[in-house]
């Protein structure tokens, strides 16, 4: 293969960039889905409200159980055949799921939540995979665009639940799984653009042009390891992403009882949808819509800063749970911010990761991250169920709080020169 110019890798890694937003638009349609209607499925496959965390439980534990050996299968062979392979998981994942609804069997619902958290394992290598070619004070900003290019699919996976509920009825799907069938049709469409459209490899064009440089040095060019400062970036991710996974898992099942107390205890399935749908929206456009934002203030301010910003937007959104949990707006608004705070903190953090590895570490460091982060938000989205029926959701912002202030504590420990 010839070797890259510097414009010529610009202009691959503009075209990487592309693609993977793209993926992210048609793959966030099925998170989208899974995030606004696993919950509600849970609930009442299993008959019990404490059992839903289950739900978020198993789409995260499924992305930490796939982090891994993805992040190995794109250091081997690449980040397209690793992405694909995450599609293909998806996929399966979708057709258990409406299985599991028509049959009523609640452990197979989790099976079919689990690989389509195997999926998202995916979604999330893809903003790391936007790093692999990017110049170095361009990292933020190119790692935020694909974390943006996801609010497209994301925002529009929970407002598809109203049509997909009347489509779904219409063709005799199982009640509340409608809208899985738009997420099968994004999903294979993100399957064949990787297949297609990922070409030349992001990483591995970046380690051949690793090699080309060492090999052109008198002396090899030694990157410094920041091990205790990757170390605080990945629990700054794990727990920014545990305050938010927790408060956001419960949230459907909090509306869903304030729906049924606006309507006298006799709220519709479309009634809790399109309340249900419309706030996971607003969630999920925090999450994302501001994302490019965060990405150049972590570029211009520094990394930790915005790692700092998000533990202070996390604070104001767990204000809003605590103290005005009783009307719909105040849950919106907390989800709005409790959004934004993982937008700021993820994007800088997964930022602050990459540049305080080394190049051979960085693969390695990614995946474990990707694997503790939604381990961490297995444990807390099911221990969130436990919480919000003994506590309430103002118990849970306030356990929530607790790992902020941890987040927050610690941060001098991303300012360390080792």
């Amino acid at each position: 293969m010839t070797t890259l110019t510097g414009v010529d890798q610009a202009a691959v890694q503009r075209r990487t960039v592309l693609v993977l937003s793209l993926g992210q638009v048609l793959g966030g349609i099925a998170f989208g889905a899974t995030v606004s209607l696993g919950a509600l499925l849970a609930a009442d496959l299993s008959g019990d409200d404490a059992l839903s965390g289950l739900a978020t439980a198993s789409v995260t534990l499924g992305a930490a159980l796939c982090a891994i050996p993805l992040a190995r299968l794109a250091s081997r062979v690449g980040r397209r055949r690793a992405l694909t392979l995450g599609n293909l998981f998806a996929l399966v994942g979708i057709g258990v799921v409406i299985l599991a609804a028509a049959l009523r069997v609640f452990p197979l619902l989790l099976v079919g939540i689990l690989m389509i958290g195997a999926g998202n394992a995916g979604n999330l290598q893809s903003r790391f995979a936007a790093t692999d070619l990017a110049a170095p004070k361009h990292r933020g900003r190119d790692l935020s665009v694909v974390v943006w290019a996801t609010t497209i699919g994301g925002v529009a996976g929970p407002l598809l639940l109203g049509p997909g509920e009347i489509v779904g009825q219409a063709i005799g799907m199982p009640a509340q799984t409608g809208s899985y069938l738009f997420s099968l049709i994004a999903q294979t469409a993100a399957f064949i653009l990787y297949v297609v459209a990922l070409r030349p490899d992001p990483l591995l064009t970046a380690q051949r042009l690793a090699k080309d440089a060492a090999a052109s040095l008198s002396a090899p060019l030694v990157v410094p390891d920041r091990p205790t400062v990757a170390r605080y970036a990945i629990f700054a991710i794990a727990g920014s992403h545990v305050v938010m996974a927790s408060v956001m898992a419960m949230t459907p099942v909090h509306l869903s009882h304030m729906a049924h107390g606006m309507h006298a205890g006799h709220a519709s399935s479309a009634d809790v949808s399109l309340l249900v749908g419309f706030t996971i929206a607003l969630h999920v456009a925090g999450m994302y819509g501001l994302s490019p934002i965060f990405g150049i203030l972590a570029d211009r301010w520094g990394r930790l800063r915005v790692v700092l910003l998000g533990q202070v937007l996390f604070a104001g959104a767990l204000a809003f749970a605590v103290f005005v949990n009783d009307q719909a707006w105040g849950v919106m608004v907390a989800l709005i911010l409790l959004g934004l705070g993982w937008s700021a903190a993820t994007v800088a953090g997964a930022a602050l990761l990459t540049e305080a590895s080394a190049p051979e570490l960085r693969t390695r460091r990614q995946g474990r991250s990707d694997s503790l982060m939604s381990l961490s938000a297995a444990a807390g989205a099911v221990l969130a169920g436990v919480v919000l029926s003994n506590f309430q959701y103002s118990g849970l912002g306030i356990a929530a709080s607790v790992l902020v202030v941890v987040i927050v504590v610690l941060s001098p420990l991303g300012r360390t020169r080792t």
